[in-house]
C-alpha cells in the first residue's frame, strides 16, 4: 500500500529545544513547530523566549517557554519537569545551547574552559540522560546536538570551542551505540558560520569574513533555515536509520 502522508512531518511529537531565545535555537524551534511538533523552548531568560514562542505558535501547536540554564543541575531538572508536566513526554531533544568566547590558547582561563564545556557538552549530556528513559519506555526518541564544523576542523583562536564541539561529536557516537536498540537515534548537525548574535561581531571584521568565505566552496554563509531543516530531517521518522552521524551543513568546508 502506498503511504501518501507528507514526508518529514512531526505531528504528534513533542520537542524540547535549548538555547531557543535567538539565532539557531529560535529557528530550529520554529521549524519543528512548522513540521507539526509541540515545542518546549528553553533559555536562560523566560522573557527572551517571547518572540520565539509567538513565532512557533503561529503553526497551531502547543508551545511552552521554560527558563533553564543548562549549566545548572537544578534548573535542568525543573525544566524537564515543566515540559513533562505540560506535554506528558518529550520525544525530541535538541541540544542547541552553546557559547563561544574565542581566545588564543595562551590566554584561555579556567573559567572560560569550564563555562564552555558546561554549556556545550555537560548540560546537553545530562538533559539527554534525564529524557532518555522515557524515550526508551516508548521505544522512540530523537536526540540531536548542534555541534559545529569546528569539531571537525581547526579554527584559529578557538581551542576551547573547537575541542568542546569535538567532544560533542564523540559523545553523539557513544550514546548512539548505547541507545540504538531502545529506539533512540542520536545525531548532530555541524553548521559552518551562520550570522547570528554569537558570530556577528567576528563576521563584521572584513579579514575574518574573507577567511571564512574563502574556506566555503559555495562561497556563502549558512542560514538559520539551512540548519533548522537538517534538524527537522533528523527528527523525522524518515531518518530512523541515521544514527551516530554528524551532518555538516557547511557548504563543503570540511571536504578540503
Amino acid at each position: 500500500m502506498t503511504d501518501d502522508r507528507p514526508l518529514f512531518r512531526l505531528d504528534g511529537k513533542v520537542a524540547m529545544v535549548t538555547g531557543a531565545a535567538t539565532g539557531l535555537g529560535a529557528g530550529i524551534a520554529v521549524m519543528l513547530a512548522r513540521q507539526g511538533a509541540d515545542v518546549a523552548v528553553s533559555g536562560r531568560s523566560a522573557a527572551a523566549l517571547t518572540e520565539t514562542a509567538a513565532a512557533a505558535k503561529r503553526f497551531g501547536g502547543r508551545v511552552l517557554s521554560v527558563e533553564m540554564d543548562v549549566r545548572d543541575r537544578h534548573q535542568r531538572e525543573r525544566g524537564v519537569a515543566a515540559a513533562l508536566d505540560a506535554f506528558g513526554r518529550v520525544d525530541i531533544l535538541v541540544n542547541n545551547a552553546g557559547i563561544n568566547r574565542p581566545l588564543p590558547a595562551l590566554d584561555v582561563t579556567e573559567e572560560n574552559w569550564d563555562d564552555t564545556y558546561d554549556t556545550n557538552v555537560k548540560g546537553g549530556f545530562f538533559l539527554a540522560q534525564q529524557l532518555a528513559p522515557g524515550m526508551m519506555e516508548r521505544g522512540w526518541g530523537r536526540i540531536i546536538w548542534i555541534s559545529s564544523q569546528s569539531g571537525l576542523v581547526a579554527i584559529p583562536g578557538q581551542p576551547v570551542y573547537c575541542s568542546s564541539k569535538g567532544a560533542v561529536v564523540q559523545l553523539v557516537r557513544t550514546l548512539a551505540v548505547e541507545w540504538a536498540k531502545s529506539g533512540i537515534t542520536v545525531n548532530s548537525v555541524a553548521p559552518t558560520f551562520v550570522e547570528t548574535n554569537l558570530t556577528r561581531t567576528r563576521l563584521q571584521n572584513p579579514e575574518f569574513r574573507a577567511f571564512v568565505l574563502g574556506k566555503i566552496p559555495k562561497g556563502e554563509l549558512a542560514t538559520v533555515e539551512d540548519v533548522a531543516a537538517a534538524v527537522a530531517f533528523l527528527a523525522s521518522e524518515e531518518a530512523g536509520m541515521i544514527n551516530g552521524h554528524n551532518l555538516p551543513v557547511d557548504g563543503g568546508w570540511t571536504v578540503w
